[in-house]
């Protein structure tokens, strides 16, 4: 395969169900979000086929001489109480292939965009490991802010781990 690619950033589509759930059966993709090991097509379809409307699902596609490919998907929930709609939460996987490659800084930078210039959010949440420092300097650059530490947040690889509450406001 060609490696020269630009990435393309749009709305998930039905048809990218099986690559996403290709992307998120990778080891370092689910265990560094809340995703579980050998989710089945239907999971995904049933997730992203008929999205709630304050459900963003983004792909970041790269355009190569042979065909795209999806390098990575973003989801970010816009929380619909009334006291919370300025808030929203996201979470994001790039393909192990194709990070260190402007893959997760393009997909993030899309997604504070639509939702601070197109949903009305003026506060972004976000968790991340706190054993994941790519991620953590990555959040930082979009003017993320660690609020504090969950204490055993998540069940991985058969042991509890911490996360980092992060959020960048406007």
């Amino acid at each position: 395969m060609n490696h020269k690619s630009t990435i393309q950033i749009r709305h998930s589509e039905p048809e990218d169900i099986p690559a996403i759930k290709a992307l998120y059966a990778e080891p370092s993709c689910y265990a560094g979000t809340l995703q579980q090991p050998f989710a089945s097509e239907q999971m995904w379809q049933n997730r992203l086929k008929e999205p709630q409307a304050n459900f963003i699902s983004l792909v970041a596609i790269g355009g190569y001489e042979d065909g795209e490919e999806l390098l990575g998907q973003l989801g970010m929930e816009i929380f619909t109480h009334p006291r919370r709609k300025h808030v929203a939460n996201m979470g994001m996987a790039v393909s192990e292939q194709h990070r260190n490659q402007g893959v997760a800084r393009t997909l993030l930078a899309s997604a504070i965009d639509t939702a601070e210039n197109w949903q009305a959010v003026t506060r972004i949440e976000l968790e991340v490991y706190t054993d994941n420092p790519a991620a953590l300097k990555l959040y930082q650059n979009h003017g993320f802010e660690i609020e504090g530490r969950a204490k055993n947040y998540a069940y991985r690889s058969g042991e509890y781990v911490d996360v980092y509450l992060m959020a960048r406001i406007t």
